[in-house]
């Protein structure tokens, strides 16, 4: 008979032995049969980034019940393409990123391992999603965040999502968040981004630090709002990066250009 259960393909940027992977893992068991493939240590910050100078390599860490799990030495991106391309039995249903130990909200969409895989998904025209927690600890309490996971997950393997589209969802930390606000990336960016030092020669070297300056702090459509007022944000992602709106006002150009 025909295997009926969801296949979930499950990758995050932090590597396969983070806290976070683990509460992915565990919030979404039950929805159906699991496949991880994820990288062998930590990744943030390689957005969709791809290997293609060196080759892959791929070890199988274990496999148990309905839970299959990899590592590779590549980014969350290969990840997904490896997994879907190469790995999986059969198509996964959805593609889950996450849990993120920070936020991914905003800006970060931008630069983010783990919304890298999401959007990869999308390529795929799989329904996919990205999950971050707003804690940075290595340590973090992904307690209270996998009811959440787990009802957005269900609701998408039901309900599908456009193709090309994906979801950004981010997860204030602790007990008492207030609900979901479906919403929208909040404008701003990054200042004071880097800390200049000295290394052991005395030479000039640079930390990557600063803080997010938004620039709309009281739209209540906005996910840094959503998150700063105790919501779970979710915003829908799309690989399709045209600006729609400006194609007709510079049309022009064809002719002067």
């Amino acid at each position: 008979m025909e295997n009926k259960k969801p296949l979930i393909l499950i990758t995050n940027d932090d590597g396969y032995q983070a806290k976070g992977i683990e509460a992915l893992i565990d919030s979404v068991k039950d929805l159906g049969d699991i496949i991880v493939v994820a990288p062998d240590g930590p990744r943030s910050g390689m957005s969709s980034a791809i290997t293609s100078l060196q080759p892959l390599r791929v070890y199988l860490i274990s496999e148990s019940q309905n839970i299959k799990v990899y590592a590779t030495t590549g980014t969350p991106v290969d990840c997904v393409k490896l997994g879907i391309s190469e790995l999986a039995e059969r198509r996964p249903d959805i593609v889950l990123s996450g849990v993120n130990h920070g936020s991914n909200a905003a800006v970060a969409v931008l630069y983010s391992g783990t919304m890298g895989a999401a959007i990869e998904g999308a390529v795929f025209k799989i329904p996919s999603i990205g999950f971050s927690l707003l804690d940075h600890s290595h340590n973090a309490d992904f307690t209270y965040s996998k009811k959440n996971i787990h009802s957005i997950t269900k609701q998408v393997l039901e309900d599908g999502l456009p193709s090309g589209t994906c979801l950004n969802v981010n997860i204030p930390k602790g007990d008492d968040i207030k609900g979901i606000r479906v919403c929208r990336q909040t404008s701003g960016q990054w200042v004071n981004e880097f800390m200049q030092s000295k290394d052991g020669a005395d030479k000039d070297i640079y930390w990557l630090t600063g803080n997010f300056e938004n620039d709309e702090p009281s739209d209540e459509m906005t996910d840094e709002w959503a998150l700063a007022n105790r919501y779970v944000s979710v915003v829908p992602v799309k690989v399709d990066m045209t600006n729609h709106d400006l194609i007709a006002s510079i049309k022009f150009w064809e002719a002067i250009l």
